[in-house]
């Protein structure tokens, strides 16, 4: 549910920045976890301008939240890094469910309108730097 939410959000900020819908792909994940190599992997292929990884990891009872949610954000700011793709960072990372559903188009906006915006701004700049 959240994850679904975090997804209107992103593909109404490309819309309405004028991106075509069919040059919009999506791809679910088994978890947060695995955005990494197929955020990565999607990066390397060339075919995107930007890219936004959505996801939401809910602290439990055992340090398993911090692993997850450290290595996933280490593992996106590499492919970014590494490929010069922009990596819209769209992992909620929250305490409660109640926290995750008020940024995923609650009382806290939508994370993922959020960072579609900023990988599709950062893809801009990218371009200018490229072409100076």
């Amino acid at each position: 549910r959240v994850t679904s939410r975090l997804l209107e959000g992103a593909m109404l900020a490309c819309l309405e920045a004028g991106v075509p819908e069919a040059d919009i792909d999506v791809m679910w994940v088994t978890g947060a976890f695995e955005l990494g190599v197929v955020t990565t992997a999607a990066a390397h292929s060339g075919r995107y301008a930007a890219i936004v990884a959505l996801g939401v990891v809910i602290r439990g009872e055992t340090p398993h939240f911090e692993y997850v949610a450290g290595e996933t954000a280490a593992a996106l700011s590499r492919a970014a890094t590494d490929t010069l793709v922009p990596i819209g960072f769209g992992l909620l990372t929250c305490d409660t469910n109640a926290q995750a559903e008020a940024r995923a188009g609650g009382a806290a906006g939508n994370k993922g309108r959020e960072a579609t915006e900023a990988a599709l701004r950062t893809a801009d700049l990218i371009r200018q730097a490229l072409e100076e």
